[in-house]
């Protein structure tokens, strides 16, 4: 079977070329996610803005201010104003679902079944006869 030859992060030679000879690197996250913009403006009248992932391609990892900037929610990339934090804030986690790490409530078949009787537990309805 034939294999695409790929480059860093998946992107091959001609997808290399095509981004930086039409788009501008805006910045880098946390994360090592690559973003850009277009030089030109599409159709609609604005630039197009877009990410290459590192690593696995995983749309989780895409922290919040740079999530708004893709979005066209902020006009500013986070590199020239970033978000404002607050003490309260927690640093950005990515979508752990379908691994070793996501969260598994007690009851839940993974962890055993086995849990407490509560008070509104479901009671199964009969027909009557």
């Amino acid at each position: 079977m034939f294999k695409l030859f790929t480059w860093w992060n998946g992107v091959t030679p001609g997808g290399w070329f095509d981004i930086k000879r039409r788009s501008t690197h805006v910045g880098t996250d946390e994360y090592g996610n690559k973003y850009y913009e277009d030089r030109k403006k599409s159709v609609e009248g604005r630039h197009r803005r877009y990410v290459i992932y590192e690593g696995l391609a995983e749309p989780s990892k895409v922290p919040a201010d740079w999530h708004g900037w893709l979005h066209y929610t902020f006009d500013e990339p986070p590199t020239e104003a970033p978000l404002n934090r607050r003490a309260w804030e927690t640093d950005h986690k990515p979508n752990m679902t379908g691994t070793l790490f996501a969260y598994r409530p007690k009851g839940a078949i993974s962890e055993g079944g086995d849990r407490r009787k509560a008070d509104g537990d479901y009671e199964a309805w009969t027909p009557d006869a």
